[in-house]
Order: structure tokens, then sequence, then C-alpha cells
């Protein structure tokens, strides 16, 4: 019985404060001001770690389990590539390494509309390859990300299956922004935080220029074929439900083992509340699993 209504109370909570905020009519400094403060509620469990290095000339936040069976997850953060940072995913992040296990990545990748497109897959690709310079499997490095770091996450194995580079050992995306041009966007009934407006013109920034169509931009556009196993996690009360629904399709159809879960009355990457609520964590385990099994030696 509290769970349903913890999760009518954070629904109503981000639909009153966040998603207002996250509108035209703030500017973008207030914007990551205020974001950077919402995301003290998402809180890691005690029994991970956190320390700061830098991989590639990239700031990277290493989370480290307490009960750690080995591999790396290397996570993306979201923010609609313009806020956001490894600081304030530091709860998902935490969660995520507690379920799969692994040491979890967060680079603080450059952000438009100072730093915009390729800045974020440039940033990506340094970390990853610097972690295979220090001698790390590739086998053993699993990718994620959330929102358009889940984007980013795709673009990511892109790139490097295209540049000739080994491949993770997985793709996790946690409600993943794929179509920036937002041709075929969900019309939820409830969107607790997203405006399609805000995100508009965040992709502008981003892209400053660049088709929003581009396959490094946007996926869902992209050749997917001989990337890494996918799990895709989407809330059904967000405006991104169908870039997530589209972007399994386009794996599909590349014969990329792919599996979409979509969580029924959740939003815009639940996953941040794990330290509140039961299916965040539960969506959160599926993650840590998929991640686990996929890991290479």
């Amino acid at each position: 019985m509290f769970q349903p209504l913890l999760e009518a109370g954070l629904r109503g909570t981000m639909h009153r404060f966040v998603k207002p905020v996250l509108s035209r009519a703030f500017p973008l400094s207030v914007q990551r001001r205020y974001t950077r403060e919402a995301y003290r509620t998402s809180y890691p469990p005690k029994d991970v770690s956190f320390a700061w290095e830098d991989l590639g000339d990239v700031p990277v936040l290493r989370a480290s389990p307490e009960d750690r069976s080995g591999g790396t997850v290397l996570y993306f953060h979201g923010g609609g590539y313009v806020m956001g940072s490894a600081d304030t995913h530091r709860g998902i992040a935490g969660h995520l390494a507690k379920f799969s296990g692994c040491d979890v990545l967060i680079p603080d990748y450059r952000l438009a509309p100072e730093h915009p497109f390729p800045a974020a897959p440039d940033d990506a690709e340094a970390v990853y390859l610097a972690l295979i310079n220090q001698g790390v499997s590739p086998g053993s490095i699993a990718v994620a990300g959330d929102s358009a770091g889940g984007g980013l996450s795709v673009v990511l194995a892109m790139r490097l299956r295209d540049h000739g580079h080994p491949l993770p050992s997985s793709v996790t995306c946690f409600s993943p922004w794929t179509d920036l041009s937002e041709k075929d966007l969900y019309t939820p009934e409830c969107e607790p935080v997203l405006h399609a407006a805000w995100t508009f013109k965040a992709a502008k920034m981003y892209a400053n220029g660049v088709p929003l169509t581009h396959p490094l931009v946007s996926p869902v556009y992209g050749d997917l074929s001989g990337l890494p196993p996918l799990l895709i996690q989407v809330g059904s009360q967000e405006v991104l439900l169908n870039d997530a629904r589209r972007l399994a399709e386009a794996a599909k159809q590349e014969h990329v083992e792919t599996t979409l879960e979509i969580y029924n009355n959740l939003w815009h990457v639940f996953q941040v509340h794990a330290a509140q609520l039961d299916r965040a964590r539960d969506a959160l385990a599926v993650a840590g699993r998929h991640i686990r099994h996929h890991l290479q030696a």
C-alpha cells in the first residue's frame, strides 16, 4: 500500500516542482542549478564508495561496491546533453554498481551549448579507449546510460564498431533519447517530467547546425548491426516511450539481441528513485543481471 502512495507522491512532486523549471521560461543556468539540487533526493547505497580520476583527459567518478564481483560499467548521465553531471547521478550509478557487482565509471563529458556535438561522443570514446589502453578487457566492460546518456551509449557502440575498436560486452539504456528530431514523440496522458519544447531546444543546442537526424546525433537513424546485447527500460508515462520502442525495433531488425521493458505508470528515468521505490530497484536489479550475464573474463 505504501509504495503506490510513494509513487504518486513522487510523480506529483516532479510535476509541480521539476517539470515547470524544465521549460523555455527558465534560462539554462537556472535549470542547471535547480536540477543539481533536485538530484540530492537520488542518493546511493551506503556500501558504495566514490572516487574521482581521469581517463582520456575526461574527469570520471568511480562508484565501487563493497561486494565487487568484477567488471566495469561505463555509465553516461542524462540531462539533454546540456546539463547533469557525474555528481548528479551518484544515486543511480551507486545502485547499479551494487546490483551489477561492478565498478561504475561516470564520465563528466562536456556539455552543450559550450561544447556541442561531437564533444560528448568524443569524450565517451576517449574514456573507453583509455580503459582499453590500461589493459582492461573489452569483454569485461559494459556500457549504460539514461536519457541523453542512453542515446550516447548506443552512439559510442556504433563509433567503436565503425572505428574498428573492440566492442563492450553489453549496452543498457534507461529511457534513451534516440531521436532528437522529435518526429515520433509519444503523447502520454501524464508526463511528469519532460516538455517536448524543452527537449527540442536542448537538441538544437547540442546539434549546433548538424542535422538532427544525423545517426550519431539520433542513433535510431543509424546502422545498429553488430552491436552488443541491448537492454532498454522505459516508463509508460514519458514522451520518449517511442524513442525506446523504435530503438528496440531497429536493433531487432539488425539481429541485435534486444530486450525492451516498459514499466507501467512510471516516468522518465524512474530508476533515479531507487533509494525510495521498489520498482526502481527491481528495474536496476534486472539491469545488473543483464550486465553480469554478458560480462566476459
